[in-house]
């Protein structure tokens, strides 16, 4: 005879809408979907990892901005160099 427990935890109300909807057009009750995931989890068989989201100050969010702006569109971006003296010659030439 197995017992079972409850488990009760709070998430974005629309995170659990998302996947509540997932779960219904999959055929699955919710309820499965999360005992599957911490079954999975128990036995190893799903990791997860901890990432932490990166938080900018407005200063440096702006100047990230900018560059992946400029990445974009090719701007202030030298060559690929195949060797370290190309990369040298270049620099050389194009000192501000």
């Amino acid at each position: 005879m197995c017992m079972t427990s409850q488990v009760v935890f709070t998430i974005d109300s629309v995170i659990k809408a998302k996947a509540m909807k997932r779960a219904k057009r999959e055929g699955i009750p919710f309820a499965s979907v999360l005992k599957m995931a911490t079954k999975a989890f128990a036995e190893g068989k799903f990791n997860v990892e901890v990432v932490q989201e990166e938080k900018f100050n407005a200063k440096t969010a702006r100047k990230i901005r900018a560059a992946l702006l400029d990445i974009e569109q090719g701007k202030n971006l030298s060559p690929a160099f195949s060797t370290v003296e190309e990369m040298k010659t270049y620099l050389e030439r194009n000192r501000a």
